[in-house]
């Protein structure tokens, strides 16, 4: 069982940043595909963006391309989600998620995922 830790979430105003970070104490934590999802209250979750278990492939989602940065330290075991420019809409519970790496693996759904963090509040005020 791979336990997810996830911190940094807070209060912040509009325009301004947080970073999440998600560690663990997986020893293969770079064999794993490594996603941030979010849920706002009365949504589905949703991916925001997902980085794979060597760093060189990324994704995000369309609302958060250029805001967001998802970045991966595999000495440290630990993922992270920059973000920038917060808008009142980007208001969620963050989740950090684990995947194996499968033959054809699809970054963007919760399916594709095999652990999960308790998640994080972000919480962006206008």
């Amino acid at each position: 069982q791979v336990q997810l830790v996830e911190s940094g979430g807070g209060l912040v105003q509009a325009g301004g940043s947080v970073r999440l970070s998600c560690a663990t104490s997986e020893r293969t934590f770079s064999n794993y595909h490594m996603g941030w999802f979010r849920r706002a209250p009365g949504n589905e979750r949703e991916c925001v963006a997902a980085v794979s278990s060597s760093g060189g492939t990324t994704y995000y989602e369309d609302s958060v391309k250029g805001r967001f940065t998802i970045s991966r330290d595999n000495a440290k075991k630990t993922v992270y989600l920059q973000m920038n420019s917060l808008k009142p809409e980007d208001t969620a519970v963050y989740y950090c998620a684990a995947a194996v790496p499968s033959g054809v693996f699809v970054f963007n759904i919760e399916r594709s995922y095999n652990y999960w963090g308790q998640g994080t509040q972000v919480t962006v005020s206008s």
